[in-house]
């Protein structure tokens, strides 16, 4: 890299002035055009307009690698006058396991109705490098399947609805695919108590469909250079997956990926754990989705609902906000990390789900049949 100048002229003053400085060959480029007329004096020009909206552009592909960085939701700050295990207790003592308080949990659940609502990406399966090949564990898909038995139960995902359900093969749950934006209920042949299950079939970004068709077409063709990019179609929004990308690569996918939106400004950017999210600029999300299934549930104004929702994402920080803000309801973590987060509890893995999946089902049973005995 050598020093050139740079002539940024100033068309309010009618003068230049000349910049000295170290310019890469990232800077220059693509607003800067591959051959520059050069003056007297061996300087090129280029407008303060353009000289801005590079830098402008660097600064925010920097800010977007910086958070790739992080796992999501974002990691706690670390209090510098505590070590990473106190750090780690304290956390704890704000975001107790949700298995060492389960009986304080089923005590606040009596007399009211539990509604599951359940991610699935690394919380009912472990997270892997090929999302294609997120399966879950046959035992956690026994424990869903009793848990869905005896609540109504959501599987709320950022993943396309029938992907998602190609994992998980259960007919008797609520499935939210794409982020909430594409939610359809078991049909009520399919569900042992008819009455507590309803077709439903909703689809807020309907009209979206071609632009992230035509989106995930151009992003394939744009990433396909960049090794261990994934790009993946989920129908109502486009997950572009990095955890496969080497870190030096980062900022040159989120350029391309950021590049192609420019075109797009209906659709917008936001990230996920190590995956970045394309979706429609509407006001929905896992929240939303939350709020939604709970309406058709019936339970949209009761007291007598116990929402749990199970996640990791950043993503499912959209729903524990609105059990925060409804003051109902219990938000849970999966984290072996402290993370800043809305939830109430934590879990650190899938594992531990499926052990708190399989408690609730024996609570539930025992409590059943404890009522049959009066």
């Amino acid at each position: 890299m050598t020093n050139q100048n740079v002539v940024v002229p100033d068309a309010r003053k009618g003068i230049g002035i000349t910049i000295a400085m170290a310019l890469s060959k990232s800077l220059l480029s693509p607003f800067v055009p591959k051959l520059l007329p050069a003056a007297p004096d061996g300087c090129f020009t280029i407008s303060r307009k353009m000289f801005s909206k590079k830098t402008e552009t660097e600064g925010k592909t920097h800010s977007w690698v910086d958070s790739m960085r992080d796992s999501s939701p974002t990691r706690a700050k670390p209090t510098t006058s505590l070590s990473e295990t106190e750090e780690k207790n304290t956390w704890i003592v704000n975001h107790p396991s949700a298995l060492n308080m389960f009986e304080q949990i089923v005590n606040g659940s009596k007399g009211k109705q539990i509604v599951m609502f359940l991610d699935y990406d690394g919380t009912l399966s472990p997270i892997v490098e090929d999302p294609d090949r997120a399966f879950m564990t046959n035992e956690m898909r026994e424990a869903v399947r009793d848990v869905g038995r005896y609540f109504p139960t959501a599987i709320v995902t950022g993943r396309c609805r029938d992907k998602v359900y190609s994992f998980v093969r259960l007919a008797g749950l609520y499935y939210a695919g794409s982020h909430g934006m594409d939610i359809k209920g078991p049909s009520k042949n399919s569900c042992r108590n008819k009455k507590d299950y309803q077709d439903v079939l909703f689809q807020p970004a309907s009209e979206f469909l071609r632009m992230i068709d035509e989106v995930y077409n151009v992003l394939l063709e744009r990433t396909k250079c960049i090794p261990g990019a994934k790009v993946e179609d989920n129908k109502f929004c486009i997950s572009v997956h990095f955890r496969c990308v080497e870190e030096k690569m980062w900022a040159t996918l989120v350029e391309r990926v950021r590049s192609v939106l420019n075109g797009y400004p209906k659709l917008r950017l936001t990230q996920g754990r190590k995956v970045l999210e394309i979706r429609p600029t509407i006001k929905w999300d896992k929240g939303k989705a939350l709020e939604f299934l709970l309406e058709s549930l019936g339970y949209a104004n009761s007291t007598d609902v116990l929402p749990v929702y199970i996640g990791d994402d950043r993503t499912d920080e959209d729903a524990f906000k609105v059990l925060r803000s409804r003051g109902q309801g219990l938000g849970i973590l999966v984290s072996k990390v402290p993370k800043e987060t809305n939830a109430s509890y934590s879990l650190q893995e899938p594992t531990e789900v499926k052990d708190f999946l399989r408690r609730l089902v024996e609570w539930k049973r025992s409590t059943l049949q404890g009522q049959c005995r009066v």
